[in-house]
């Protein structure tokens, strides 16, 4: 549905930290499904850990995030807003991503109100959960240095 460049006119994530390949399901402000090929390249392997190659599980979370971000800010017409990470709770950690290892990361809107939107994530791996969490964005308008001035809450 959607291949890199396609999310990266709606996301400003850029190399390194950039975590979605390609959105394969999207149903417009109810859930989407992206996917994320986890590679031996990734360069946080070098550290993490050397000899025993596992992807840190916030990365992973950061990968849902950004699926849930795209999901709102398509919903909201993304017309100058950024998605910030606002909240996670109910997180469970149960298997860790290797090399090789493809993430299916399904995000499910369990609400929103007016900026402020709240997800349901599950990024699994061969139908095996690896991460399960409730994640909040708050959308926030592009430009913000962080004074609050042109976020809507």
């Amino acid at each position: 549905m959607f291949d890199a460049q396609e999310i990266m006119k709606i996301l400003p994530h850029r190399f390194p930290f950039f975590l979605l390949d390609r959105i394969v399901e999207w149903d417009p402000g109810k859930r989407i499904v992206g996917l994320k090929n986890v590679t031996i390249n990734e360069p946080f392997f070098v550290g993490h850990f050397p000899g025993y190659p596992i992807m840190p599980g916030v990365l992973i979370v950061e990968a849902l995030a950004q699926a849930g971000g795209f999901l709102a800010l398509k919903a909201m017409g993304n017309e100058g807003y950024m998605a910030f990470f606002a909240g996670i709770d109910n997180c469970k950690f149960r298997r860790p991503v290797v090399p090789g290892d493809q993430l299916r990361l399904e995000c499910t809107v369990i609400g929103h109100k007016g900026l402020v939107w709240k997800v349901h994530g599950e990024a699994t791996v061969d139908g095996v959960i690896a991460v399960k969490a409730d994640l909040t964005a708050s959308l926030v308008a592009r430009g913000n240095d962080g004074s609050g001035e042109g976020a809507k809450r």
